[in-house]
């Protein structure tokens, strides 16, 4: 995670900016003493947007953390993917 204050923001921009989309860096601007600002890549706010989607309901959630188990118990087998 890297941290800066808006006017060496606006200073290194092109460098923030790479940070954040090549290495998937968080980056905080703090503004005032208790305000701030994260910028994020697109690729990891629509990551974080499909998981609060999946966990958004109970049944999803069930899915997922049953399908969880099996990888750790190792109760699983391989399957070919049907193309269409």
């Amino acid at each position: 995670m890297l941290t800066t204050t808006i006017s060496d923001f606006r200073k290194n921009i092109k460098k923030y900016l790479d940070n954040v989309t090549k290495d998937y860096e968080t980056l905080i601007i703090n503004r005032n003493k208790d305000k701030g600002v994260v910028v994020i890549s697109l690729e990891e706010y629509n990551s974080l947007n499909a998981t609060a989607f999946e966990l958004s309901s109970r049944k999803n959630e069930e899915r997922l953390d049953s399908a969880i188990k099996k990888l750790d118990s190792g109760n699983t087998f391989p399957k070919e993917l049907i193309e269409e």
